[in-house]
């Protein structure tokens, strides 16, 4: 007999149990009869384990939203939960002017990305149950932010496999195609409409801030994009190189420099292995360097390839760095964990013959929360390091 109810594998409920939101549909037991949406769930001997998104053709099944199965999946339930994540972000209203108000699992809203670009919102809806609940959302976004427009960048590839399309569009009022962005007084133009993510890379905000912070003499911004690294390293430094494959991304940091009255920051086109090969067979150094790559291993067959790369990477940079020099270096891939990617740093520094300090080990920033229980809420991870060699 049809049941609205989502029976979960012992399995399965033992993952929930530990803390960890998804049901797997190999751990489906009974699916229930509703549409995509939210359901109830239980185990199998009919124990209430919560409700969860339902997502009928995604291999994540389930994710659990709420554990008591007696409140309902209303428009109160959406108020008080995005109220909640959106009060945690208060302390970055005085220091940046574009934060990350919903971070998925990370706020307890999985699949469910919202991030605020001074006076607008761009929002990813990455699940059908999510989508079948848009209506409430954009409605509850209107009330608790009052943005004057709401912008769908649904066009990640996840969506695919719960089988929506992959889309841009415009939800509520009008986004335009470029918002000047404040970060701690340094401001860049982010493209909502076309640019990576939802229009920039909010993540590595505050590890801007911290290599600003011992920014001086030649600085050189490996993958700069739009040039966000750059721009707080020419704050303090006496000249930036600012390096990247794309004309176009550089083409923004130049109008960003230019917003912000920068007047020593270099831009080179080229692919960043290739520039940092021929910048150690001239000789070059650098003070500071920053080494912001994409997601080298997007899956797990990648890691021992992205291994590779981000040795090499760090290699380099790490002989570029003069005596005292200091390099932050980061990974956003989710499969290079935090003890691999140090094991890769450490394995480059032994290589290098320049005796490598560890100053500080950085992740995610307030806005983009890393539950213990969830490790694919924490992606990102960083390390600065100093060449401890001596001056002559």
């Amino acid at each position: 007999m049809p049941s609205s109810i989502a029976v979960v594998t012992s399995r399965g409920a033992k993952r929930l149990a530990a803390g960890h939101p998804w049901v797997f549909r190999t751990d489906l037991a009974a699916a229930p009869s509703e549409p995509a949406g939210p359901v109830r769930m239980a185990d199998p001997r009919g124990q209430p384990l919560g409700w969860a998104w339902w997502s009928p053709t995604s291999e994540i099944v389930l994710r659990r939203v709420e554990r008591d199965t007696d409140v309902a999946i209303d428009r109160s339930w959406w108020r008080a939960r995005l109220a909640h994540a959106i009060a945690r972000r208060a302390p970055l209203a005085t220091v940046t002017s574009a934060c990350r108000l919903v971070h998925g699992e990370g706020d307890g809203l999985p699949a469910l990305v919202v991030d605020k670009y001074d006076r607008w919102l761009v929002v990813q809806l990455l699940s059908a149950a999510l989508e079948a609940q848009r209506a409430v959302i954009v409605d509850v976004l209107q009330e608790l932010v009052a943005p004057e427009g709401i912008l769908a960048r649904n066009d990640a590839s996840v969506r695919t496999r719960e089988g929506l399309p992959k889309q841009v569009e415009l939800l509520a009022g009008s986004v335009p195609e470029e918002i000047e962005v404040d970060e701690h007084g340094v401001k860049y133009l982010a493209a909502p409409w076309t640019g990576q993510k939802t229009g920039a890379f909010l993540d590595q905000r505050e590890n801007r801030v911290l290599l600003r912070g011992h920014a001086r003499g030649r600085a050189l911004d490996v993958f700069s994009y739009h040039g966000s690294f750059a721009l707080h390293l020419a704050r303090e430094a006496e000249s930036v190189t600012a390096v990247d494959a794309s004309a176009l991304a550089l083409e923004r940091a130049r109008v960003n420099a230019a917003r912000n009255g920068i007047t020593n920051l270099e831009c080179v086109e080229a692919d960043a292995f290739e520039f940092l090969r021929e910048a150690v067979v001239r000789g070059d150094r650098y003070d500071v360097i920053a080494l912001d790559p994409p997601a080298l291993a997007k899956n797990r067959g990648s890691i021992e390839g992205a291994k590779r790369g981000y040795k090499e990477l760090n290699l380099r940079a790490m002989r570029l760095l003069s005596p005292g020099g200091l390099l932050f270096t980061a990974s956003c891939s989710y499969h290079m964990t935090k003890p691999m990617f140090l094991d890769v740093v450490r394995d480059a520094a032994a290589d290098s013959g320049r005796p490598m300090i560890l100053r500080a080990l950085t992740g995610q920033p307030l806005d983009h929360p890393e539950v213990m229980t969830i490790p694919e809420t924490g992606y990102l991870k960083g390390l600065l390091l100093e060449n401890g060699e001596r001056t002559a």
